[in-house]
């Protein structure tokens, strides 16, 4: 049972933009955070870290900007920083003073709370690292600012000397800080663990102390470390979206808010009335801050992922149309995600039917047509092609089976493909096609060129239709994968390509597979402009 009273008002904190940004291989610019910060604003959250100010020119910048451009609805920024130095004065700290000069209402405040560290980190004693944790807060209170105290390495500190960590948490309530925030910096804890310390430190900070939960992922515990943490008493929770953070990441605050909200009954997402956001903007916004990180959304992760809501076995199939809550933990709708139905070789009759109502076809009561679909399928996934992330060629391949055509937008003649180079190693080749088809009444014939064969390829079929097609101007390839199927056949392997296309409203994907490279992609190319017409309501010419 979660032991937080009704009546404790939970909070939710962002740390995207500081611990997040930690991540390998992320790089946020100023603009990339003024970006982000109002997308976490919509979610509802109630504190938004911002950056250390006074320590890293980039979020100094920020903050300024921060102050002048952004104008939140629901969250309040949180400036990040640490306790003065051993042997100063708070009021004397060029660091602090940032935090103060930051114009950031709330400041979180990273503090030593494990003997070990202030000892050999901070090359002080345990009684100078608990007066800075006092000092630095009673003069950030005595600024107007409200304190979260971030105590760093606290649950290995406490199992270690429980006596000196929880003093530490006790020096920071006393002085004035609204929040402690337990951290599992190294993020070794389980679950059992956790529950056990935040139940001791409730009983020594009291019940009306806001106690916090701080969890890195490095044991994959993270979310699990989290709601042990509210279920045994905080109604704070950190962390950032999709679980951004260095090494193995924070716990994804995306995933602790849905089962609050969800499994546990608590509201903690806070949006204005009338305003959208909150649970139900839960896949969109995720799917947002990836973009402006660049970095590709994990489709397994949980509420928002694109296969969180995805079935692709025969037997979950049949039941799902009976009753869709059969297999899903909770309606996708809730978190703004979707139902999938993936069509492979294990696909059955309902799942080619449900698969058919998601596209818009209804194929209940045709069982024979049902049956043709469902055994083309599956011979063409035995030849080598994939339809799971390919939906917009498996359409192509409905349409086929019951009109017994595709649509016609062109005919083509022929293709051709010459790669050339002039010169030793290291000179770039060139890449040039042709391409001759029929469309509009005309026989046209273009030639385009290309940094590959494929590039090419891609750029004379759209010179050759975009007279007759001009929406084709529009289209834009994002993804191109390649597959080799049977690679013990060497350079004379099957290949299968997967492209996505785009026409900056709608992304769809489809499937080549043949004897090479070109084969398979040509086909994939075509099934993509013939797929991406018709959905922009052109009518063949």
């Amino acid at each position: 049972m979660v032991s937080v009273p009704a009546s404790t008002p939970f909070q939710v904190y962002d740390t995207t933009l500081r611990d997040g940004a930690q991540q390998e291989g992320m790089n946020l610019s100023v603009s990339d955070k003024l970006a982000i910060a109002p997308l976490l604003d919509e979610l509802g959250v109630g504190f938004i870290e911002g950056g250390w100010p006074g320590a890293v020119p980039k979020d100094t910048e920020f903050f300024k900007r921060a102050a002048k451009e952004l104008d939140f609805r629901n969250a309040e920024l949180a400036a990040f920083g640490s306790t003065r130095k051993a042997g100063t004065r708070a009021v004397d700290d060029p660091q602090v003073r940032a935090l103060v000069d930051s114009e950031a209402p709330v400041v979180a405040l990273v503090a030593k709370h494990d003997l070990r560290h202030a000892e050999r980190a901070l090359r002080t004693t345990g009684d100078e690292n608990i007066a800075m944790i006092a000092d630095t807060v009673a003069f950030l209170v005595r600024e107007g600012r409200r304190v979260v105290v971030d105590a760093e390495h606290f649950f290995d500190g406490y199992r270690f000397d429980p006596a000196y960590s929880r003093a530490a948490v006790l020096a920071g309530f006393e002085a004035g800080a609204e929040v402690v925030a337990l951290c599992d910096t190294n993020g070794g804890m389980v679950p059992t663990w956790v529950s056990d310390i935040v139940h001791e430190i409730r009983g020594a900070v009291g019940p009306d102390a806001v106690l916090g939960i701080h969890a890195h992922n490095d044991s994959g515990c993270a979310i699990a470390n989290t709601l042990a943490a509210v279920e045994a008493g905080c109604t704070h929770v950190q962390g950032t979206v999709n679980g951004y953070g260095e090494r193995t990441g924070n716990a994804d605050l995306l995933s602790v808010v849905a089962n609050l909200q969800l499994k546990y009954g608590l509201p903690v997402l806070k949006v204005s009335e009338g305003l959208p956001g909150g649970l139900t903007e839960l896949t969109r916004i995720a799917h947002a801050i990836s973009e402006i990180t660049n970095i590709s959304p994990f489709a397994r992760s949980p509420y928002v992922g694109g296969s969180a809501f995805a079935h692709k076995a025969g037997l979950h199939a049949s039941a799902i149309r009976v009753d869709p809550d059969l297999y899903q933990h909770t309606d996708p709708a809730n978190v703004g995600n979707d139902m999938r139905m993936l069509i492979s070789d294990m696909a059955g009759r309902a799942s080619i039917e449900l698969k058919g109502r998601e596209l818009g076809f209804d194929l209940a009561g045709r069982p024979e047509l049902l049956g043709r679909v469902t055994d083309r399928v599956k011979d063409a996934e035995a030849n080598g092609y994939t339809y799971e992330a390919a939906d917009a060629s498996f359409e192509l391949l409905l349409l086929e089976e019951i009109d017994g055509q595709r649509p016609q937008y062109f005919r083509v003649e022929s293709w051709r493909t010459i790669v050339e180079r002039s010169g030793g190693r290291g000179t770039p080749a060139t890449a040039e096609a042709t391409v001759k088809l029929h469309a509009g009444g005309e026989r046209i014939v273009s030639t385009g060129e290309g940094n590959g064969p494929v590039n090419a390829l891609d750029h004379a079929l759209r010179q050759a239709l975009v007279t007759v097609y001009p929406e084709l101007e529009s289209f834009e390839l994002i993804d191109f994968k390649v597959r080799i199927l049977d690679s013990m056949h060497g350079t004379d392997a099957i290949t299968r390509v997967l492209i996505e296309m785009t026409d900056g409203q709608r992304s769809w994907s489809t499937v080549g597979v043949g004897p090479n490279l070109l084969e398979a992609s040509w086909e994939a190319l075509t099934d993509s402009a013939i797929w991406g017409l018709r959905h922009r309501g052109v009518t063949p010419r």
